[in-house]
This record gives C-alpha cells, structure tokens and sequence, in this order.
C-alpha cells in the first residue's frame, strides 16, 4: 500500500511471461484506497487472480476471510511491510477481484491454490496470517506444507468454511437449508442474492460483527460492495454456500510444529470466543509455541477494526519468535 507508485491510477499495463504465470502490473482498481497499494494478476489455472506486494524481507502471507479480500488489509500491509517484511496479500478465487470462476469451491480449492502461488511467487518457508476461513486455510498450510509455512497468525479463525449439520439446532438447520436452497435457484436466486448485497444490508452485517461502529466506514463497504456487481458473484456465492466446511482446526492443531499467534476479538458473534478454548489450552500447556491474545470489545475482524493493536501484537510476536 505504502511506497512510492509511480504509476498509481495511470492504467500502463507492464506483462512478463514465464512458463509458471502471467504477471500483469496494474495500479488501477475500482475501489480508491486511502492507502493505495499496487494490484498484480497471477493466472491461476486459467483464471486471474488478483494480488499484492509490499516489502522486503521476511515473506507474510496475509488471507482474507469470507466475502472479503485483500483490502480488508489495507490497515496492516504498510504497517509490517514498514517494519521489514515482504507482504503478500491475496484475493481468493471467487473473492475480491479475481475471477468468480463457475466451479466447485471448498477449502481444499484454495488451498492447492495457495500452494501454487507461494511455488510461483514466494518460494520461501512464509509467516500465514488468515482470518476467518483465512485462519482455517492458514492453519491447513501449516499442517499439509510445512516446508512453505514457517508459522501462522490465526485470526478469530473459523471452525469450517459452512457449518455442518450436526453443529445447528434443528429449526436453524432448516432453515440453512432452504436459505441456501433460494440462493442457488436459478429462479430467484439473482433476484435474493441483490437483496442480500445492498449496501445498506452489508452495513447491518458488518454492524453485527463490528464492536466499534466507527470501524464500518463507506471504504469497507465499498470493498465487500464491489466484487459482488462481477458477473457471476451470485452463482458462487451459492456454490460457496453449499460447498463441505473442510477440516476441523482440532484435526489440524494437533500436527502443527510450527510457532503460532492466535487473535481472538471477544465481542465476535459469528465465531464466539467460547471456541477458542481448544487455543488458549494449547497455549497454556505449550507457551513456547503457542501465544493466545483476546481483544476486549472487539469483533470478527480485528486486523481491521484494532489494526493498532493486532499489527504490534504480530510484529512483537515475530520479532521473538
């Protein structure tokens, strides 16, 4: 985001091909940052994905989590880039601005594209920090490529990409159900899908996930508002919807060797901080590897919300571990 751009909003478009990807270096993007950061294309099985770049030294992969995008970042990338590291922020497929690809989405799809770009890209043992299902998909880097992963940053991490069955009471579950059921119809799907993407109702959401109202500014909305007009945004919101809810963190923690820091806002409703449980234990039994760090009034964001205090959180972190 930070740094001298000599080409901001200029439109020049650069390309450098090789056997692994196409690069396209653009400073154009619907959204007007208040810090602006280059945004680059990586071709990802035929698909554009968009990403971006800060930094020298030490890589940090930074995740985004449902409906968001790299710029959901944008209060911490000059932040840890200033500080001496090489950050990469990236837009999931189907998120963002990189292509709403019509396929089958789950956990295990971006995973295999996380490892392809960090192939393509990074190609030295990287810092994960995710949150959300950016958590969850951290946590899966750290556990299935730990020759890529060097530690990881969970964030009010999610317990899976959708809820299973088991774990909603049985009106709730049906209602999921047919909620879902709506939202992929091709009869009125579109139709519910613009309901659900008016600004006014992303601002009620975020009002509900956000402790400091403050925080939900006309810049955040715009940054979950504007992927949604792509063509295609409905469809895979609905194949996101449906998609299985991946792996269980308590599947996955058990294997981890790697240094984590675990952020947990305590006001989060989505995912409460009851859930964090299996965390704190680890981190009271193994300190050396775990740190847990609970945010007071604070929501499912915190990178976000209290960029003050998670982006010191994770440079104290890293500068001892």
């Amino acid at each position: 985001m930070i740094g001298k751009l000599s080409s901001r909003y200029s439109g020049n478009i650069v390309k450098k091909c090789n056997i692994d990807s196409v690069v396209t270096q653009t400073s154009v993007s619907p959204v007007e940052f208040s810090t602006p950061f280059d945004v680059q294309t990586w071709i990802w099985q035929d698909h554009q994905i968009r990403y971006t770049v800060l930094g020298e030294g030490r890589p940090l992969i930074l995740i985004h989590g449902f409906g968001a995008s790299m710029g959901h970042w944008r209060k911490n990338i000059p932040v840890l880039a200033e500080a001496g590291y090489r950050v990469f922020a990236i837009d999931l497929l189907g998120f963002g601005r990189s292509d709403k690809a019509l396929i089958r989405y789950s956990v295990e799809l971006w995973e295999e594209m996380l490892t392809d770009f960090w192939t393509a890209k990074v190609q030295e043992p990287a810092v994960f920090v995710g949150n959300s299902i950016g958590a969850l998909l951290s946590l899966m880097m750290l556990t299935h490529h730990p020759e890529m992963a060097a530690g990881g940053v969970l964030l009010n991490a999610a317990g899976g990409l959708n809820h299973r069955p088991e774990e909603l009471k049985a009106p709730l579950r049906l209602v999921m159900g047919a909620f879902t059921k709506l939202v992929s119809s091709e009869l009125i799907g579109g139709f519910l899908f613009d309901r659900i993407r008016q600004k006014s109702r992303l601002k009620k959401t975020l009002g509900q996930v956000y402790f400091d109202r403050t925080a939900i500014t006309d810049e955040l909305v715009e940054i979950l508002y504007q992927p949604s007009c792509d063509p295609g945004a409905q469809k895979v919101f609905a194949s996101i919807l449906t998609a299985p809810p991946g792996p269980r963190p308590e599947e996955l923690l058990p294997q981890v060797t790697q240094p984590l820091l675990v952020i947990w806002g305590e006001a989060d409703p989505w995912t409460p901080i009851a859930g964090s449980k299996l965390y704190q234990t680890l981190a009271e039994k193994s300190p050396e590897q775990v740190q847990f760090v609970a945010i007071p009034d604070t929501g499912h964001c915190p990178h976000d919300e209290r960029p003050e205090i998670v982006n010191a959180a994770i440079l104290n972190w890293l500068a001892t571990g």
